[in-house]
């Protein structure tokens, strides 16, 4: 008998799309539409997501603690992320929302994900999954979800910091919990 418990950078996109329409309805055919996925990629995602403990039973809710110990401890040796070449693309990690108005970095030092259509040049950030500039256009919330992860797989020391303060922040008024 072969286990798959293992979680695959799709799954966290998935999660993250979870996070991103926190109290909206959604179905498994929206998400795949929206994250340019087959319905099945979305429905294995959210099923190994519900193994290693992300998700409830109902695969709708997240356990933020476990998601976010994951993503603050895990993500930089799961899934890394080296700057490449000068591309045209989707900005992301520092050169995104929300960290673009925290850390002031120049020309030469911008993150983007390769994509013709983008707007921004910098150094090529590979995305967790080949679909999530065009899913991150479509969605700003998802776009923030992704580039603070992306600034904890690539980031320097204060640059993950200021993401993981970011993403713990978000998930709380997700929950409506009262912020310091």
């Amino acid at each position: 008998m072969k286990l798959s418990w293992g979680i695959k950078p799709q799954d966290v996109v998935v999660v993250l799309k979870v996070l991103a329409r926190t109290n909206k309805p959604w179905r498994h055919l929206d998400f795949a539409y929206e994250l340019g996925m087959s319905q099945s990629e979305v429905s294995s995602a959210l099923e190994r997501a519900r193994r290693v403990g992300f998700l409830d039973g109902s695969k709708r809710k997240v356990f933020k603690s476990a998601f976010f110990e994951f993503l603050k401890y895990g993500m930089k040796y799961v899934f890394p992320a080296e700057p490449g070449r000068l591309v045209r693309g989707v900005p992301t990690a520092h050169s995104a929302a929300p960290l673009a108005e925290k850390i002031i970095s120049n020309d030469n030092d911008q993150y983007v994900w390769p994509y013709s259509e983008g707007d921004m040049r910098g150094q090529a950030i590979e995305p967790l999954y080949p679909t999530v500039p065009e899913a991150a256009k479509k969605d700003p919330e998802l776009h923030k979800l992704l580039a603070l992860v992306d600034a904890i797989r690539v980031g320097r020391v204060r640059e993950q910091k200021l993401a993981q303060d970011e993403l713990w922040l978000w998930m709380k008024r997700a929950e409506g919990a009262p912020l310091p």
